[in-house]
């Protein structure tokens, strides 16, 4: 990671499979417009209730992608 910049952005993912899957959800869509992917951070971890049952997990999530020179 020597002489790189990265730009940061913040995306949620969501799934009612558990939180890993929220993060594969998230960045599979991201990787579809952002390239040069390098990193991730879990900032969030979150669930969405229906009727007192975890219906959605929902994680919030920092992506590091390096800036081309």
């Amino acid at each position: 990671m020597a002489n790189n910049v990265y730009r940061v952005s913040e995306i949620v993912g969501t799934s009612p499979d558990g939180i890993e899957d929220a993060v594969n959800t998230a960045l599979t869509q991201a990787s579809r417009t952002l390239r040069n992917l390098d990193w991730f951070e879990v900032t969030e971890i979150r669930g969405h209730l229906v009727e007192g049952k975890v219906a959605d997990w929902q994680v919030g999530i920092k992506l590091g992608f390096r800036v081309d020179a």
